[in-house]
């Protein structure tokens, strides 16, 4: 019988708790750490190996990291109690924050300085597709890296782009993507409130335009939090102030101007700076919202 692979999961955040419950469900020996250590007892009651990540970290296959930003990831990595110098050789880190390329490559080197494999693995579904492991992940890494990271990605994503032999790959169509996405919830709440001044409400906005030629994923997707007057963060309006900052950050070492981008972007700052930033990042409407004098569902 084949051993158990066995990986730890660090960050347990909306997308990390269910990555980690993906790889518990298909057989992994997962532990699963966050620095809320109320997330970690919570794994564990859900049948998560139980240990200190000092004491194990030496015995695993794979590091799978679902942190907030590239400080953080690299604080698991190589800060003061950081994993990778005691990760035996030959296993992997999976990095599944969103951070530039150039953060990507320089992690990646970092790891194989010591025999570490390095999976440059951004994902992308959002919470409830991490529970069920249906993620999408947007790869790139040697074969080598790829070779000790599959069961994990066998056990979180329903597809996965591999992007190339070479990290930094992974994280650029990741800043594509969250280009898109955050332009799209953006758009989204602009419309619903504009559609309001016009009588329109916003139950019959999602009907009607999910099934038009202007509907996006996000419409359809964040579009019923607002009717729905619920906020529960899913995926929070801080996000999105760093991973449209990183976009920016890129497109300006590229030469490349992104207009549309930066004011996202506003809308997202204005959100935060308004207290809405541990929301739904469906909660940018109420910018929209307040400023035209609207009551969205639920609202007072």
């Amino acid at each position: 019988m084949t051993e158990k692979k066995s990986i730890a999961v660090i960050g347990l955040g909306s997308m990390g708790f269910g990555v980690a419950q993906s790889l518990l469900r298909e057989g992994s020996k997962t532990y699963g750490f966050d620095i809320n250590s109320d997330m970690t007892d919570k794994f564990q009651a859900e049948g998560g190996c139980e240990g200190n990540l000092a004491d194990i970290t030496g015995a695993l296959d794979a590091v799978m990291v679902v942190v907030l930003n590239a400080a953080q990831m690299e604080s698991v990595l190589f800060g003061e109690a950081g994993v990778v110098p005691n990760l035996k050789t030959g296993s992997v880190v999976i990095a599944c924050a969103t951070v530039s390329p150039e953060s990507a490559r320089a992690m990646s080197d970092a790891c194989a300085n010591v025999g570490v494999h390095y999976l440059d693995a951004p994902i992308s579904g959002g919470s409830r597709k991490a529970a069920s492991g249906d993620l999408s992940i947007m790869a790139s890494g040697t074969a080598e890296a790829f070779t000790a990271a599959r069961f994990a990605l066998d056990a979180t994503a329903s597809t996965v782009f591999e992007l190339g032999d070479s990290a930094g790959a992974g994280s650029a169509m990741k800043a594509v993507n969250q280009l898109l996405a955050g332009v799209h919830i953006a758009a989204m709440a602009e419309a619903i409130t504009f559609g309001m001044t016009q009588g329109i409400t916003p139950d019959k906005f999602v009907d009607v335009i999910s099934q038009c030629a202007g509907t996006s994923w996000m419409l359809e997707n964040r579009g019923p939090h607002i009717v729905a007057g619920d906020y529960t963060p899913h995926s929070s309006v801080d996000i999105w102030p760093k991973d449209l900052g990183i976009v920016l950050d890129i497109a300006r070492s590229a030469k490349f101007s992104a207009p549309l981008t930066a004011a996202a972007l506003q809308q997202f700052l204005a959100a935060s700076g308004s207290g809405l930033g541990r929301e739904d990042d469906a909660a940018v409407a109420k910018v929209y919202a307040r400023n035209a004098g609207l009551t969205l569902p639920g609202g007072k």
